[in-house]
Parts: structure tokens; sequence; C-alpha cells
């Protein structure tokens, strides 16, 4: 099982996020957003973008010693996670309801687990 992760921001943030995060996973840019709107990935509302759960996420984040940057692009723009086996069947899909709203690591690696597990039976 691979990981990708998709963004819609241009090369230099792109690369800049790469550079910063040291992420292992190969970065793909989705200019146009067609796979944020094929998952339902729309824009976000004003109190989701800026109300107290963003707030409070942005706390968390400066309290365990996270350094907040500046967003590249389109901040209205929503983000989520999404598993895909490799018979291409959706094993989980969340879309956040704002920068703060992430699914909990226990529910992906459950997933991960269950995607593992159906593959292992067909092997």
């Amino acid at each position: 099982m691979g990981v990708a992760v998709v963004t819609f921001d241009g090369d230099a943030h792109a690369a800049s996020w790469v550079r910063q995060t040291a992420v292992p996973w190969p970065l793909l840019i989705d200019r146009d957003r067609r796979l944020y709107r094929a998952y339902g990935m729309g824009r976000g509302r004003p109190l989701d973008l800026y109300g107290p759960a963003a707030i409070l996420g942005y706390v968390q984040l400066l309290l365990r010693g996270r350094r907040l940057r500046l967003p590249g692009g389109d901040v209205t723009q929503l983000g989520g996670d999404v598993l895909i086996d490799p018979d291409g069947i959706v094993r989980f899909h969340h879309v956040g309801k704002g920068p703060a709203d992430r699914p909990p690591v226990g529910a992906l690696l459950a997933a991960v687990a269950a995607a593992q597990d159906v593959a292992d039976m067909r092997s």
C-alpha cells in the first residue's frame, strides 16, 4: 500500500512544505482541484475557518512547540483524508470542516489495518 499527499498549492509552496515537514511520501499537485471536488472537499465557512475550534487547534499546536506559518494559497479550501486500497475501493473518507478538523490517528490506522487484512485475504 502506498501513500501520497495531494495539494492544490503551486510548486514553490509545495516544495517549501515538503522541506519543512520532511514528509516521506510523494506530493501530487492538483491545481484544478479535481480530486478535492471528487471527494467532496469544498470551501469552508468563515465560522469553521476562523471560529473557536480553529483557534483552539492553533493554540494546541503552539503549546506543542509547533511554529505557525502563513498559509500558502486559498485558506478557504477544505482538506481531508482519503484511504483508497490497491483495488481502488475507498476504505476511509474524512472531509474536514475547517483547519482544525482532522480524523483521529487511530481511525486512520484502523482503516489501514482493515484494508491490509482484505488484501491479505485475497493473496
